[in-house]
């Protein structure tokens, strides 16, 4: 009967960098799981920023390096230069962001890069040995095997395919088997780290059944995003945008700054010109306005939303513009670090199991925190579980939830800060606060930390 020292459930960048990090550290009898069935292009762009970097780098120095140069080249001569501009409904600068990853090295020590999803996913893979890695396995249940001092991994996988996870690698289609069979896996571990994302299924189980069932699923953050892109527009509206919007970026982000520092409700556009024209719109909306509602009626939403805000004419009518096959929301949702319910006892591990990432603190992406508190995550609990293994205290259910209580008594008032940052946007609201936030979050001493955990 195979034991691993540790199984991960889900082989997103937060699982694979913390499978990195306990390789680092000596511990190689590791399993990752995830349900997928192939690794195909799909997700969105991730902004590492200076703290993830920095936990990329203590996790891997390879790692680090990998990742580098996996990012999205953002100093094209062709290009506007690389900075992120936060206009009021003037069309004025109110502040920029420079995106290039000198400037920010130079500020905090650390540099600033944007990489794709699977690219990132991608380049940490690679970074781990092939037998590592078993996708085509959807965890359904845990449960603690007393009598064999490890967990019992309950997966579904379908064996009508190929379980090899380089198998459509860069397949971008559905592969869809003509006959499925579906059968039950299981594996061992004396720890389970769950890094399976805001609708983690280890979540799930861990709390039903509990006093805390009622956070086992994430909750409503009461934000959404409507967003569409490449509009058809008129060459006269294209002409005006460019002038009033783009002349000096190509991607900014609008919002009534008059507001904006005593309404968190107030909504933020936010407009992107790649050969097209694009917007993400950001507002505070009731969950069941936009769940169903039709690609018509989510345009009709936005503008809505745009006219409350007296967003100009020339933004409501691109809008107004937008093409309903290419309309799509998001609402977001999110796993509060401290619930405002009396919770003092709901924590992130249960026996052997842990929480990391968005399973643990999920959270909408207005200040592009989620990768790189994931990764600080991984950094973290890597180093715990590597501190249970130097002592060789696989059996010591004492050691083990020490260990996950200094993890989680490390992380848990941060996380706490960066979602309030996040869903009130507090360090937009002025320099000095913006500069206060990014010297608390930028500028961490990972080394301190670390040794002081050791």
């Amino acid at each position: 009967m195979k034991i691993y020292d540790v199984v991960i459930v889900g082989a997103g960048p937060v699982g694979l960098a913390t499978a990195i990090g306990l390789r680092q550290r000596g511990i190689e009898n590791i399993l990752i799981i995830d349900q997928t069935r192939a690794f195909r292009k799909v997700g969105q762009v991730v902004d590492l920023l200076p703290n993830g970097l920095k936990a990329i780098k203590y996790i891997s120095t390879n790692a680090y390096e990998a990742v580098k140069n996996a990012a999205i080249p953002q100093n094209q001569p062709q290009k506007p230069s690389p900075v992120w501009l936060y206009k009021d409904l003037q069309g004025k600068n109110v502040y920029s962001t420079h995106l290039s990853f000198d400037d920010w090295f130079e500020k905090y020590g650390e540099g600033r890069v944007s990489v794709s999803w699977y690219n990132l996913q991608t380049t940490l893979r690679e970074l781990l040995p092939e037998n590592i890695v078993k996708i085509n396995n959807r965890c359904v249940n845990i449960q603690e095997e007393l009598e064999n001092n490890c967990v019992l991994i309950d997966c579904v996988s379908d064996v009508s395919i190929n379980n090899n996870p380089y198998a459509y690698w860069e397949e971008e289609k559905d592969v869809e088997a003509p006959t499925q069979q579906f059968e039950t896996k299981s594996f061992r571990a004396k720890l389970v780290v769950a890094a399976d994302g805001i609708n983690s299924t280890v979540r799930k189980v861990i709390y039903q059944n509990t006093s805390h069932s009622a956070f086992a699923q994430p909750e409503y953050s009461k934000y959404a995003a409507i967003f569409c892109r490449d509009i058809e527009i008129p060459l006269q509206l294209q002409a005006q945008l460019e002038e009033k919007y783009f002349s000096e970026a190509s991607i900014l982000t609008i919002g009534n700054h008059a507001v904006h520092n005593t309404s968190t409700e107030n909504p933020r556009l936010m407009l992107f010109h790649r050969g097209s024209i694009g917007y993400i719109l950001h507002t505070a909306l009731p969950l069941e306005a936009i769940q169903n509602a039709s690609e018509n009626a989510l345009i009709e939403i936005a503008f809505q939303e745009l006219e409350k805000a007296s967003f100009p004419e020339e933004l409501k009518q691109l809008v107004r513009l937008s093409s309903p096959a290419n309309m799509q929301q998001r609402p977001y949702y999110i796993h509060r670090a401290i619930p405002h319910s009396n919770a003092a006892e709901l924590t992130w591990s249960l026996g052997r199991t842990v929480l990391v990432g968005d399973a643990a603190h999920g959270m909408p992406p207005f200040m592009a925190q989620g990768a790189n508190q994931g990764l600080e995550d991984a950094l973290v609990i890597s180093t715990q579980i590597s501190k249970i293994a130097q002592n060789n205290n696989w059996d010591n259910m004492q050691a083990i939830t020490e260990s996950f209580e200094i993890y989680e008594k490390y992380r848990r008032p941060f996380m706490e800060y960066i979602q309030h940052a996040t869903l009130t946007r507090f360090p937009l609201s002025s320099d000095e606060l913006s500069h206060q936030y990014s010297q608390k979050v930028y500028c961490r001493n990972f080394d301190s930390a670390i040794g002081v955990m050791l």
